[in-house]
């Protein structure tokens, strides 16, 4: 059985990011994508000004090559009451970040990764420099950290994305060993 994965993008800030995983979350069967904080979203969820909204719409279009349409697309203004709907549905809470010293904390390329995640995920992502806000990552089931061998210190967020949602919705296809 597939892994059913809503994705939640909490206060990233660039348009481009957004578009480029909106595109890989359409690619990948992401069953949702929420919009928190003062990330950029399309319309027709997009809470800002009329002309603001189809600047925004029109850039990110432009990065997820019109994925946006094909997605289950929700915004919100206050994330927290959202993650305890999630957990009251019985999604488990996981978050994308890296260098913590946390006991939820677990890499991607560990043995026991896939047993440790639940078949019903919401995945959240945070701020491009500083992460998932600490608010929010209190309220995790499980951190996921995505190894790193160069010197830099993390992936770009859609990047980091695109190798998260890939594990994890492509796990069980068939043919894989």
């Amino acid at each position: 059985m597939a892994r059913e994965i809503h994705l939640i993008l909490h206060n990233i800030r660039s348009i481009l990011n957004v578009g480029a995983i909106l595109r890989t979350a359409e690619g990948l069967g992401v069953e949702k994508v929420i919009f928190s904080g003062y990330t950029p979203s399309p319309l027709p969820v997009s809470k800002q000004l009329p002309h603001i909204a189809e600047n925004i719409t029109a850039k990110i279009h432009k990065t997820a090559l019109g994925a946006e349409a094909y997605l289950d697309l929700a915004a919100t203004d206050n994330i927290l009451p959202t993650l305890e709907k999630y957990h009251a549905e019985g999604f488990q809470l996981v978050g994308l970040e890296n260098n913590l010293d946390d006991p939820r904390l677990i890499q991607i390329n560990s043995s026991n990764f896939h047993s440790k995640i639940n078949q019903k995920v919401a995945l959240i992502l945070g701020e491009e420099v500083d992460g998932i806000a600490t608010e929010l990552r209190e309220k995790l089931d499980v951190i996921v950290e995505i190894p790193m061998v160069g010197r830099k210190e993390s992936f770009n967020v859609s990047v980091a994305t695109g190798m998260i949602l890939y594990e994890l919705k492509c796990y069980n296809i068939e043919n894989r060993s």
